[in-house]
């Protein structure tokens, strides 16, 4: 049996549904039945529960192998790091409570930092919980910034014709789809062959700035003179609230934007045939467009 947190969402869904494939049990763990019943449908088992509740991911992890772990973001928490301290610890809870063997985390490059990086700095609180359980074996994996991120700039693009946030348009970036992502999660999920705290970054097929993503999805959506806009970081905060985030995690968002800035989110490892995953972002794109035609 594998336990898959966030089983609803880009890389659990994934995840189970490669896992139950190849013939893996699978315990689909989230928060709405609704959104996991094509994985029941499936043949996946669901725990459905509170990931800051200790005593459901007790439950749901016992019997497990491995599970796959992740802190399941809420943009609308009023105190986003103190909601990441309380899944972190829960999680942890569990994993001692059931005496799990294997565990994946889904961290993220500059998850080596304990503070300056936004939301970032709360996988690295988790990371560092992860290397306290004993007679347990974590990978955990860091990856770059998500393909799937350019979903939230639709609308931007859509009412005001431009492309924006507040990272620099000429930062170069890993950028990976979260398929990549599941897809190395599912593999470790089976084989199990990490022993200790093992640390693996996943960096997509090739780093790519603001500017240059801005200009390959605005080909595949027929705008080829889209542009990117940096945002003052506190017009980004105004943004973001004004969308219905919390002032709390926009204010996240604008710190990791500026540490992206200032180069404090780095690869530690560089780039390498390992880490290098194969989705391209042209190829993505595609789907961006998929989306940007049903808005319209």
């Amino acid at each position: 049996m594998i336990a898959v947190m966030g089983a609803s969402g880009h890389t659990g869904k994934r995840i189970a549904e490669q896992l139950l494939k190849t013939g893996e049990k699978v315990r689909a763990i989230g928060r709405s039945a609704d959104k996991l019943k094509a994985l029941k449908d499936a043949g996946a088992e669901t725990a459905i529960g509170d990931a800051s509740d200790a005593a459901f991911l007790t439950k749901a992890f016992t019997g497990a192998e491995a599970v796959y772990t992740l802190l399941p973001p809420d943009p609308q928490a009023s105190d986003y790091r103190a909601q990441q301290d309380r899944q972190g610890e829960a999680i942890i809870q569990a994993i001692r409570a059931s005496g799990v063997r294997y565990v994946v985390f889904l961290s993220s490059l500059g998850g080596d930092l304990p503070s300056g990086t936004g939301p970032i700095a709360g996988l690295h609180a988790q990371e560092e919980r992860l290397r306290q359980l004993p007679s347990t074996n974590v990978l955990i994996l860091r990856p770059g910034y998500f393909f799937e991120n350019f979903y939230e700039t639709l609308d931007l693009i859509k009412n005001q014709g431009i492309n924006g946030g507040a990272i620099a348009p000429d930062v170069p970036i890993p950028m990976i789809a979260t398929r990549d992502i599941a897809d190395a999660a599912a593999e470790a999920l089976k084989s199990r062959n990490f022993k200790g705290v093992v640390v693996r970054e996943l960096h997509g097929p090739r780093d790519l700035t603001q500017a240059e993503a801005t200009r390959i999805l605005g080909e595949r959506i027929g705008k080829p003179d889209l542009k990117y806009v940096q945002f003052p970081y506190a017009d980004f905060v105004s943004a973001l609230t004004g969308m219905g985030m919390s002032r709390s995690m926009a204010e996240l968002l604008a710190e990791m934007s500026r540490a992206l800035n200032e180069g404090k989110i780095q690869s530690r490892e560089g780039r390498t045939p390992a880490n290098t995953t194969p989705t391209r972002f042209e190829d993505f794109a595609h789907e961006l467009a998929d989306s940007w035609s049903a808005r319209s």
